[in-house]
């Protein structure tokens, strides 16, 4: 049974998810392995020359994954050691994962926000309180947009990941609001649309490229579906400062 619509009366704080809802994410992971493998050429030719082989890159995480099961939503912690583990590998120093690390991650964060991303967040800042809730590694003051946001929740930093409802729940504690009174916005149904309404809150999906008109697999509604950020802030009726 489907939701019902969005009620903006209730609404007193967002959450907001980060990756490929503010920004594309697949470009800046790409870019950050790009970086990383030319830091391993400079100084690990021989770790370089496993992560560039897809075969060798795929058993090294399946490797890396199943022996830190229990660290699986921290996924910082998963590509540091990750480093580590193919450096080992290779017969380098596995003390240079934190530095190499340290490239990979510094990339990370320089992202290609979405042209509709700023005005939105300068417009629903202006409005509510933003709580940024991820699954990634994005640290919103590397990136430079901690300004629109009272508080960042991970799932690194609270030990689970979305879909759990836990985390979404210690988004809305930051929020400073009970869950009933949050609106969680993202671009994925079964991590964002299942998660928020699993914790009690109203969600909308933010769908830039339009899955939710094509036939295919059930996926949870949420209350209401937008091709972007300037769609959200107009469904809100959130005046443009």
């Amino acid at each position: 049974m489907a939701p019902p619509p969005l009620d903006l009366a209730r609404i007193r704080a967002i959450t907001l998810d980060l990756d490929d809802t503010l920004w594309p994410v697949w470009p800046t992971i790409e870019r950050a392995e790009q970086v990383l493998l030319a830091w391993l050429h400079r100084h690990a030719p021989r770790t370089a020359a496993l992560v560039a082989d897809r075969a060798s890159a795929q058993a090294a995480r399946a490797a890396v994954r199943a022996a830190h099961a229990e660290r699986l939503h921290d996924l910082a912690f998963l590509r540091r050691e990750l480093i580590r583990h193919q450096l080992r590998e290779a017969g380098d120093d596995p003390q240079w994962a934190d530095t190499a690390f340290e490239a990979f991650h510094a990339e990370r964060q320089r992202v290609d926000l979405f042209d509709d991303a700023l005005p939105a967040l300068r417009a629903l800042s202006a409005r509510y309180p933003l709580v940024a809730l991820t699954n990634g590694s994005a640290d919103v003051a590397r990136i430079g947009i901690a300004a629109y946001f009272q508080a960042a929740v991970s799932a690194r930093e609270v030990g689970v990941a979305k879909p759990d409802a836990r985390v979404f729940l210690a988004a809305a504690a930051a929020a400073g609001c009970p869950p009933e009174q949050v609106l969680h916005v993202g671009d994925d149904p079964a991590l964002d649309v299942a998660g928020a309404l699993a914790a009690g809150m109203q969600t909308v999906w933010v769908d830039r490229k339009g899955e939710a008109a094509k036939p295919g697999a059930e996926r949870p509604l949420p209350h209401a579906v937008v091709r972007g950020m300037d769609e959200l802030v107009a469904l809100l009726g959130v005046d443009r400062p």
